[in-house]
């Protein structure tokens, strides 16, 4: 098989998915500045116990899957995407001085929901615009590209946090007011620099959440969902990585170092991971991804102190640069393009509502029985997801 290139494939990249990615890495730049630091906020400054910090991250990831739908499907029905994205992307920047101000676990827990409903607002019609402007033979690479981009903005975040800490003597809540410059940022270059994809015209609108449109997404569109719904009780929330450092013995500027390492990891690995979904079978990519989301969680499991963290989560950060993008292309390649964004709320829907799952689990874990206990679980929920997919495998070689 001829292959294209690397800097070809690049220069094919829709300027669209550049821009998208630009404004998703300064909004990882203001998000992951203050949940780098949240965790060692919540537990040092407001008391929280890890059980609480699962459930308040829970909830938080699982409620902007539950807005995920409703935006995909308005952006499917509405024919437009541009705008309920920077809807989605203010409503992100807005949400960020509430940390800086927050008394009380409550006040931050709003904040968090806040800033999730934000990126639940954005997400779907965001992956469906990618969508609607690369070509199919393009998609994995895009979807790649714009999520590397994502996650430069995700290790930039922390790197900035340690940066602030180290220089305001730990001060949490000025690094949670200087997060607000880079999220309004991210709202003005999506405004000004994107235009809403072309689409088809006179068509009627038809709501998407009908019975037969639904009926329309098929079998290896709920066969995605069902995989990404045992990867997502695989894979709890990074919170618990910063947690693992706060043990490691490293001062408490340091911690978000464990974050930067991590997303330099997955910076480095999305986009030629993206690449190869597009000539790779996905089956083995994912299982590829989840072992090393078992090797992961066994380093983590094994050792507290500081070096053992920083491949464990170097481990997670490659983990997730192999299969985030992947997990999107799956669900590009599966749905309708009518009801693409629809297919995206759905998805995220799902595995939203079984990360909140897997994170009080792990927290409860955590509090109860040990750190370890909760890695551990983690592995196993990985090897369990690698069976069904080679049963999947095997069932479809028996046909």
């Amino acid at each position: 098989m001829q292959t294209r290139p690397p800097t070809r494939v690049l220069r094919e990249i829709p300027r669209t998915v550049w821009v998208l990615g630009c404004v998703s890495l300064l909004m990882d730049i203001s998000s992951e500045i203050i949940h780098s630091l949240l965790p060692m906020f919540l537990m040092a400054g407001l008391g929280a116990s890890a059980t609480t910090i699962g459930l308040i991250e829970g909830i938080a990831e699982a409620t902007a899957p539950v807005v995920k739908v409703f935006s995909g499907t308005l952006s499917d029905y509405l024919g437009n995407r541009k705008w309920l994205a920077v809807a989605g992307y203010g409503l992100g920047a807005l949400s960020k001085p509430l940390f800086a101000i927050a008394p009380t676990i409550g006040v931050v827990v709003t904040a968090r929901i806040l800033d999730r409903v934000g990126k639940g607002v954005r997400g779907a019609p965001r992956d469906a615009m990618v969508a609607d402007v690369t070509p199919v033979q393009l998609r994995g690479a895009a979807y790649g590209l714009r999520q590397s981009l994502d996650t430069v903005g995700a290790f930039l975040g922390p790197l900035l946090a340690v940066v602030i800490m180290l220089a305001w003597a730990d001060n949490f809540r000025l690094a949670f007011w200087l997060a607000v410059i880079p999220g309004v940022m991210a709202v003005a270059l999506l405004a000004l620099g994107v235009a809403e994809p072309t689409r088809t015209t006179g068509a009627k609108r038809v709501n998407p959440l009908r019975w037969d449109n639904l009926k329309q997404l098929g079998a290896n569109y709920w066969w995605v969902v069902l995989v990404g719904a045992a990867f997502a009780l695989a894979r709890f929330s990074e919170a618990f990585l910063v947690l693992r450092a706060m043990g490691s013995g490293v001062p408490i500027a340091l911690v978000p170092l464990v974050m930067v390492a991590m997303n330099v990891a997955y910076a480095l690995s999305a986009y030629p991971a993206g690449k190869l979904a597009d000539t790779t079978s996905h089956t083995r990519l994912m299982i590829a991804g989840l072992v090393l989301l078992i090797g992961a969680d066994v380093v983590l499991a094994q050792g507290s102190h500081w070096s053992v963290v920083l491949i464990g989560v170097t481990l997670w950060g490659l983990h997730m640069g192999m299969t985030q993008g992947l997990l999107a292309t799956m669900v590009s390649h599966a749905a309708p393009s009518a009801l693409r964004g629809t297919a995206f709320g759905f998805f995220n829907l799902l595995t939203g509502i079984v990360t909140l799952v897997s994170s009080v689990v792990a927290g409860a874990l955590w509090d109860r029985v040990g750190a370890a206990t909760t890695f551990y679980a983690g592995a196993a929920f990985s090897a369990a997801t690698i069976v069904l997919l080679m049963m999947r495998v095997s069932a479809n070689r028996q046909r």
